[in-house]
């Protein structure tokens, strides 16, 4: 008779963790909307590369301004507060942006050193940045929802929902931008997020309150928590405390064998990936129209929505740092390929590799933070690894959109690079963006080959290897999130 209560609590608990993810996707997917929208429309408008550049550069300032901070409010706050918060400030955002766009002659955004126009750009990603709150409270759920050895499945639904989003974003963005600029995507963010906020009004969160997990006791969530599920505090990490605690945090993450290490290699890895962020835009469109461009992101999203369901079926393996390593060498692999040939299907192939993917390494990172951070600070700890692993990001995106304008696309345009070896890689601007991708991935890989062979990944890895997570099956088609 014990089981039977059990049992709908645990049911129930996936209920709640399926209302999260569809209320995660309304919002992100209104979120990444504007966040293409607003690029592709910029572009558009003032053809600059330089101007992307900066919007990429902006976002990323802001995301590492804020982590901590976010991650903070997260750990303080019940997490469905935190969820509503999220979405009440990036509204507000977007109402505002709306209200200047309305109010503003169009020819005034077609100048790239407007000031309106960054002051427009800056509330709309002001309005996406503030969206990290929800993406923070959503990975602490897991933690309370999902049972220890079912985390990186649930981890690879998560990684499905921002598949999701991408698809409907890239399909809507670039239709919208095409039909009515960035007024018809704010007017529609703004009825979506009130939706959503109507929506999380009604679900309930068992057992959602501040500070650490219960141990030796069931969970509201009908997860008996056992030694060897819970969370173990690290010796030496302080308690929680009211303030963001930023030298409380490092300690956390020092104390912690390796993990450092990772948020670091994770860093190198964001300061390469700002190249992309900041021209692939402009690549892609000048290869193919925006309605063209917004409609070949949706289909390689589908990518990332598949990698999700293949980890929440079949797992990560038992050693989450070994599965983060091994993806990451088959991404950079991939990113030196792909921009070799100046062809739509190449970077199609290549780019829809790189998305199946990209949940691997997502939910692997996530998994790794999950098992070895108490669950009263997982908040702060992925905030501040979000801050640190964004911080060189900023710099290659701020850089790169000067360095490809002023440097490598005269190089492969008409320079030295288009003499030596134009005959075979091409020449012209998209050769240069080109370039600076291969040189991108070659970096990549040489410093995953390295991060493989140093002793701080054995170090994070062994505790994986010497304590495997319990139990081998996917969580259950009947109970499921996803069912």
């Amino acid at each position: 008779m014990a089981e039977g209560p059990r049992l709908e609590l645990r049911r129930g608990t996936q209920r709640t963790f399926l209302h999260v993810l569809l209320n995660t996707v309304l919002v992100s997917v209104m979120n990444f909307t504007l966040w293409f929208a607003v690029t592709f429309w910029v572009f558009l408008e003032t053809r600059s590369v330089l101007a992307t550049g900066m919007i990429a550069g902006i976002f990323l300032v802001c995301v590492l301004l804020t982590g901590i901070w976010f991650g903070s409010l997260v750990d303080h706050h019940r997490k469905k507060t935190s969820l509503q918060g999220s979405t009440l400030v990036s509204l507000a955002f977007y109402l505002a942006a709306l209200a200047l766009s309305l109010l503003t002659p169009p020819a005034t955004f077609r100048r790239a050193d407007s000031v309106l126009l960054w002051v427009f750009v800056v509330l709309v990603m002001l309005g996406v940045v503030a969206g990290n709150i929800r993406m923070i409270a959503t990975s602490t759920l897991v933690t309370l929802l999902i049972p220890a050895d079912r985390r990186d499945r649930a981890n690879g639904l998560v990684g499905t929902t921002s598949g999701v989003s991408f698809l409907v974003t890239s399909v809507i963005s670039g239709l919208l931008v095409a039909a009515g600029g960035m007024r018809y995507a704010l007017l529609l963010a703004v009825v979506v997020l009130g939706a959503a906020l109507v929506h999380l009004a009604l679900v309930r969160i068992e057992g959602d309150r501040p500070g650490p997990l219960p141990t030796g006791e069931a969970e509201p969530s009908g997860v008996e928590v056992t030694a060897a599920e819970t969370v173990e505090p690290v010796a030496g990490a302080p308690a929680a405390s009211g303030s963001v605690d930023l030298r409380g945090t490092v300690r956390l993450v020092r104390s912690v064998p390796g993990l450092m290490a990772l948020i670091l290699f994770t860093c190198f890895n964001n300061f390469l990936g700002g190249a992309f962020m900041a021209l692939m835009d402009a690549y892609g469109l000048s290869l193919v129209s925006v309605q063209a461009w917004g409609l070949l992101w949706g289909v390689l999203s589908t990518g990332v929505i598949i990698g999700g369901l293949l980890v929440a079926r079949v797992g990560l393996g038992t050693n989450p740092v070994r599965t983060l390593l091994l993806v990451n060498l088959v991404l950079w692999a991939v990113t030196v390929l792909f921009p070799l040939r100046s062809s739509m299907l190449v970077l199609a192939v290549g780019m829809y590799a790189y998305m199946l993917l990209m949940p691997f390494a997502e939910a692997a990172e996530q998994t790794i933070l999950q098992r070895v951070v108490p669950y009263e600070r997982q908040g702060r700890v992925f905030g501040f690894a979000q801050s640190v692993e964004q911080s060189a990001s900023p710099l290659t995106a701020f850089l790169i959109g000067p360095l490809a304008q002023l440097v490598f696309i005269p190089f492969m345009t008409d320079g030295a690079g288009a003499r030596s070896i134009g005959g075979w890689f091409g020449t012209g601007a998209d050769r240069g963006i080109a370039l600076v991708f291969v040189l991108t991935g070659v970096l990549g890989l040489l410093a995953t080959l390295v991060a493989l062979g140093s002793r701080y990944y054995r170090r994070l890895a062994a505790p994986f290897d010497e304590r495997p997570a319990v139990g081998d099956g996917a969580l259950e088609p009947a109970t499921s999130p996803a069912s």
